[in-house]
């Protein structure tokens, strides 16, 4: 771990900072005052992050109370976090409503890389910038003003795929392997993959799910709960404890998906249906917008509830 934060200027005005595991590209467009204003407050934001995170890691990796969900919509209230940093209790309240669909086990940690972007997409959110996006890894929280859209890019493992899983991967607005937009009138500002193949352990076999979500820390912890939730039962699938991968993981013996042979398409259907009923839960509680699934070249998509609406009326 480096033992301070570095940060450097990217082409296009972009910013790159890294401090540790922390590893994030950032930009944004407006008058150019308010830019460098925005820029030097996201800067000392960040070189703050990381020291306070490690100085409550370990009620970081403990599992959150089941009685400490909440079943509202949203992000949960605050009144039984014992956490006391901004980033740490916002990691706390987006996973505290997703302890049920965890199967009564998820840690704030499902939710780091979301709630550090969101963090610092504060500094942006300010008067002369028009819009602005943190990647924190691929977990990504915006910021836009009335009438303004920015396009996410989506990539989903295509390595595996033939030709005919290509041409099918079209999926309403989201698209594999090019983009969609988010609109600043989308109840959207975060966006989140999770799977299997990612830099995180998952219990499922999705190689990818996205979520869109109202803040990037809620899109981070949903997209970890929808991908765990993505599995089968099948020969080939190896799993391992979570520990003996990394000692320091917070999921402890839990097992974790480690490779996964081709499966039959009716078990591919079955773990994608899985983690779509998961999906639907919360999008019912308004925790999420939409999502896109994807395992084996089969896509599930959480079409937004606009769009059924839309469909339902004609």
């Amino acid at each position: 771990m480096s033992a301070s934060a570095q940060r450097a200027q990217l082409s296009g005005g972009r910013w790159h900072f890294q401090h540790g595991p922390i590893d994030i590209v950032l930009d944004a467009e407006g008058d150019a005052s308010a830019l460098r204003c925005a820029h030097a407050a996201a800067w000392a934001r960040f070189e703050t992050v990381l020291s306070e995170l490690v100085a409550e890691l370990p009620l970081l990796r403990r599992p959150l109370p089941s009685e400490g969900s909440n079943e509202g919509s949203g992000e949960a209230s605050y009144a039984a976090c014992p956490l006391i940093g901004e980033v740490a209790r916002r990691m706390w309240a987006a996973c505290a409503p997703l302890v049920a669909e965890a199967d009564g086990f998820i840690t704030p940690m499902a939710a780091v890389a979301g709630a550090v972007a969101q963090s610092l997409i504060g500094s942006y959110q300010r008067e002369g910038i028009a819009k602005a996006w943190v990647n924190n890894g691929g977990d990504i929280a915006l910021h836009l003003s009335p009438g303004t859209r920015v396009k996410v890019g989506l990539y989903a493992n295509l390595a595996e795929f033939d030709a005919q899983a290509v041409a099918h991967s079209q999926a309403g607005n989201l698209r594999t392997d090019v983009g969609f937009p988010v609109h600043a009138s989308d109840p959207v500002r975060g966006v989140a993959t999770s799977g299997w193949r990612g830099r995180s352990h998952s219990r499922g076999i999705a190689d990818s799910v996205t979520v869109l979500a109202g803040s990037a820390a809620m899109a981070d912890a949903a997209a970890t709960v929808i991908a765990n939730a993505v599995d089968i039962d099948a020969v080939g699938i190896v799993r391992r404890p979570a520990n003996s991968l990394r000692d320091d993981s917070d999921l402890g013996a839990i097992a974790v998906t480690v490779a996964v042979p081709a499966l039959p398409a009716d078990l591919v259907q079955r773990a994608l249906q899985q983690g779509l009923d998961c999906a639907h839960r919360l999008q019912r509680r308004g925790l999420v917008h939409s999502a896109l699934l994807v395992c084996q070249g089969s896509l599930a998509r959480l079409k937004p509830v606009q769009a059924l609406e839309s469909a339902l009326v004609h």
